[in-house]
């Protein structure tokens, strides 16, 4: 006789970069009927900017939310992970797993899309290696990258243009060769490194090709066409650099 399985459904959502209005459709349906939201937040005493997402569009009063606390350090795959980290990892995938073993449906918000340097799928992995048979619904979201480059009213890429996504916590010389073969480049995370991406976009003649983006979508967006304004600043994390080399046209 087939066993049949009884724990709850855990959907992981991409709710897009910070416009609560750039959710999906189908994001904004499965997070309406999930009854149990886990939300993800960088500090123990800070707040989900995930949940403020949302919250801007779903009402909450009717959900139960369990706040899961990650450490938000450098993660560089097929290396050692922080033991810290990973204690925050496995915490938060035993809280998920309680939930789904009483039956509960239970949705995960993260920030821009589930696939794109997401916390999420650390904690799927957790979840997995100690419940396999876990049944896992993936929601794709728009990426900052995405938003941001629509909000320039500009492409990613086009025609025959390589693109490349580039966490800026890269050392400079992989992040010089990347800068210098390619021909669109999307930085992320550059809030703490301003200061050495000026002066090496400076060194590559690339400053009039670079656009920052901080805050993308949200009431207080920031757009810097010239990056040697952020000299000294400090940034929000939500910043995003897009750097095009090649201008396009459609015309003879």
């Amino acid at each position: 006789m087939e066993t049949v399985n009884t724990a709850g459904h855990l959907y992981l959502v991409g709710v897009g970069p910070g416009d609560p209005e750039l959710m999906t459709y189908k994001a904004v349906r499965i997070l309406k009927s999930t009854p149990v939201w886990a939300v993800p937040k960088a500090r123990s005493n800070g707040t989900s900017s995930a949940l403020a997402i949302v919250g801007g569009l779903i009402d909450t009063h009717e959900k139960t939310i369990i706040e899961l606390s990650f450490i938000m350090k450098k993660v560089v795959l097929g290396a050692q992970v922080d033991p810290e980290q990973a204690e925050a990892w496995k915490t938060s995938a035993d809280e998920v797993i309680a939930l789904l073993d009483k039956g509960q449906d239970v949705a995960f918000p993260t920030l821009g899309d589930v696939g794109m340097y997401s916390t999420a799928f650390y904690l799927l992995t957790m979840i997995l290696e100690r419940r396999p048979d876990t049944r896992v619904t993936i929601i794709p979201g728009i990426t900052a990258m995405s938003a941001c480059a629509a909000g320039m009213n500009m492409p990613l890429a086009l025609g025959d243009d390589v693109l490349a996504v580039v966490p800026a916590t890269f050392e400079d010389e992989r992040l010089r060769s990347i800068l210098t073969s390619l021909d669109a480049v999307i930085l992320m995370k550059v809030y703490r490194r301003m200061d050495e991406l000026i002066d090496l976009l400076t060194e590559l003649d690339l400053l009039n090709h670079a656009t920052l983006i901080e805050r993308c979508g949200m009431p207080d967006e920031h757009v810097y066409t010239d990056i040697r304004e952020t000299r000294g600043k400090k940034l929000h994390y939500f910043s995003t650099m897009l750097i095009r080399k090649k201008h396009y046209r459609c015309t003879q």
